[in-house]
């Protein structure tokens, strides 16, 4: 770091992060009409008198707050955070503190969403931008006509030098601004140093499609350090095998292989939204059997397309928005039914990428399927080679991209990718297979039908094609490993994983609904979100007011706010592996029922069937509860609660052997306890 005084003579970097920034001299200086121009050059949309204004006012304030602050830092102006798609009205580099200024011009009253607005913006740059994860970052929400009222300059118990956000008004905003300059330490921030530093943001899976459907590129959105693979990497790599598919009129299918949590949806996600357009060469669909995550997904993008749209001084209906979603954003089931309509016509479409496509259906499960929901009767396809003989139809060229998981089949019929690599074998000579090497681990269960495809030309494995490090937690890429030695019963390794874990990655133990529900709201902050999760096996937690049968809707319980009773927020509705697959919470409480007990050193699997558990038997039921579970363990993006109730040895349905082995064997790999 170096002094104030010396950075004043850096030069501030114009860079599309910000349209106006300088050392504070240079701003005290500058004519508020060229700051206002350069802010206008740098709109994505066409600047109201109204937005001028507020930024004048805003100026004119920050001139008089800062006028003796020659040489003690730099101001930035509309500081773009591309994670979430918005720009923070001002970032303050002041002696030893960033400022991060949220201003509501005209505004006399500090509501709790502006604070949490603010707060997400202090966040963003503390998580994801390199320089700020080490130094004091003090938000604070201006409502600039408010009176001035009582204010402490408080951290959190996170301990990462991020202030709650504070209340000002224009009459004392300096007077804050000191408060906290008094109230934490540190040396002088290089202010050149600062906006040189990385910014790596790790979006949740709502916000990357935001992002991407809004047109940003994936480089934008995500990580890009040496301990987490690429993804534009593997989106440009499969976006090379559709292109010469399409230049060498050739059919291809392409595996894609990751961890949970590595970001395979969201490769798939930004080849979609790159050819949204039905009239692109390249015109793609993505496709999941998930319905609650293309559920979710429609309806976040629809509600972004309609606010950006706003900002933008156009008028968008919601309908029309969630029409123009459905198009490239399909359920598969969907997609399937409208190619039965005539088994002769090509879909529009030359792409097409299946998420998760190991939990498509095998032949029995679909053929079911077809007799008694569709009324076709001896159909002897699997979902797979049903899917790709659509693609097949098309006479020049074809592509379908499976996006491939592991541990992730929790229903069933599910067959896994074998039933995909055995339709190419036995259906499709002609097309070429591009294999991610991985996908031979034993974890995917593919050696037979990859040994299959030796003697066969046109098969080729690609490094390129697999995602090794979960970026779904930017705290810990330790939670998946955690979460499979747990279920594996590796206990040594387990434990040793977990003092790695929770150095960044808070996760606890509690035989307390109601403690782990107050931890939730202690840890969250800003509009970080939080729930509660549940085997859909979990049928004994009705004394903790916890029932599966209540079936919520996944729109509302991801993205509905806190004062919405349904949404996740008010911690009443519990979602199960089905609703919470393939999305993701900040923060995640578990409960764990006696549907998975530990039992003599190994799990016991039950359902619950009338008054009473019954064992498990079939290996792939047991197979179904045991990734539930790893599922359920891998939502959380920083940090869980597992709840192992007490059990009740007047009820046989809830005795404390079905749980208390479950808690012990927590506690003595060393999850902390409250």
């Amino acid at each position: 770091m170096i002094s104030g005084a010396k950075s004043e003579q850096a030069a501030i970097r114009r860079v599309s992060r910000w349209p106006y920034g300088a050392p504070i001299g240079q701003f005290l200086d500058a004519d508020p009409d060229a700051i206002i121009g350069a802010l206008v050059q740098g709109s994505e949309f066409a600047v109201e008198t109204s937005q001028r204004m507020a930024w004048r006012e805003q100026i004119d304030i920050l001139k008089s707050t800062l006028s003796d602050c020659r040489g003690r830092g730099a101001i930035y102006f509309e500081y773009a955070i591309p994670r979430l798609g918005k720009r923070v009205d001002t970032v303050l580099v002041l002696d030893h503190v960033l400022f991060v200024l949220e201003f509501k011009v005209g505004a006399s009253q500090h509501t709790s969403s502006a604070f949490d607005q603010t707060w997400d913006y202090a966040l963003d740059l503390k998580n994801f931008h390199e320089p700020s994860h080490h130094i004091p970052v003090a938000p604070i929400l201006a409502a600039t006509e408010a009176e001035p009222q009582p204010y402490v300059a408080q951290t959190t118990h996170h301990a990462d030098l991020l202030l709650r956000p504070l209340p000002a008004g224009k009459e004392n905003l300096r007077e804050v601004i000191d408060a906290c300059l008094a109230f934490l330490d540190g040396p002088p921030i290089d202010f050149d140093a600062w906006q040189r530093g990385r910014y790596q943001p790790t979006p949740t899976i709502v916000e990357a499609a935001q992002a991407l459907y809004s047109g940003r590129a994936v480089e934008d959105i995500s990580r890009s350090d040496a301990g987490a693979k690429n993804l534009a990497v593997t989106s440009q790599h499969v976006s090379e095998i559709i292109r010469s598919a399409r230049e060498e009129r050739k059919k291809s299918i392409c595996f894609v292989t990751g961890v949970p949590g590595a970001g395979k949806t969201l490769v798939g996600l930004d080849i979609a939204t790159q050819h949204t357009r039905k009239d692109d060469d390249l015109y793609s669909v993505f496709l999941s059997g998930n319905g609650p995550l293309v559920a979710v997904l429609r309806e976040a993008l629809a509600i972004d397309d309609v606010r950006r749209a706003k900002e933008a001084g156009r008028t968008l209906r919601i309908g029309e928005a969630r029409s123009k979603v459905k198009m490239f954003i399909q359920n598969v089931h969907h997609f399937r039914d409208d190619c039965l309509v005539d088994l002769d016509q090509a879909p529009v479409e030359h792409v097409a990428l299946f998420d998760e496509a190991q939990r498509a259906w095998n032949k029995k499960q679909t053929a079911s399927f077809m007799q008694r929901k569709k009324g076709v009767s001896e159909f002897d396809q699997s979902e797979p080679q049903f899917l790709v003989s659509c693609l097949d139809r098309h006479d020049d060229w074809a592509v379908v991209v499976c996006l491939v998981g592991s541990g992730q089949e929790i229903n069933t019929g599910e067959a896994g990718i074998t039933e995909w690599l055995a339709a190419m074998e036995e259906g499709f000579p002609e097309w070429e297979i591009h294999l991610s090497p991985h996908l031979a681990e034993i974890e995917y269960q593919t050696q037979p039908a990859i040994e299959a495809l030796h003697t066969r030309a046109k098969v080729h494995y690609e490094p390129a094609l697999h995602l090794a490090t979960s970026v779904r937690s930017f705290r810990s890429e330790y939670v998946s490993e955690f979460a499979n030695q747990l279920l594996s019963l590796a206990l040594p390794d387990a434990k040793a994983t977990l003092k790695k874990l929770i150095r960044a990655y808070p996760i606890r133990v509690t035989r307390d609904v109601g403690k782990a529900k107050s931890w939730l709201r202690e840890q969250a902050r800003g509009t970080e979100r939080y729930g509660m999760v549940v085997s859909s096996q979990a049928h004994r937690l009705k004394p903790h007011a916890i029932d599966v049968r209540v079936k919520v809707d996944p729109v509302h319980w991801f993205l509905k706010g806190k004062d919405d009773t349904r949404s996740s927020f008010y911690l009443e509705d519990v979602a199960t592996e089905f609703q919470v697959q393939g999305l993701e919470l900040d923060w995640s409480c578990l409960v764990w029922d006696g549907d998975l007990r530990l039992q003599n050193g190994a799990w016991e699997f039950y359902g619950f069937v009338g008054d009473r558990w019954k064992r498990i038997l079939k290996e792939d039921r047991r197979r179904y509860l045991l990734n539930a579970y790893r599922v359920l363990l891998t939502r959380a993006r920083q940090g869980l609660v597992i709840v192992v109730p007490e059990g009740n040895d007047a009820d046989p349905s809830r005795s404390s052997e079905f749980y208390d082995p479950v808690f012990e064997l927590l506690t003595e790999i060393g999850v902390p306890t409250f």
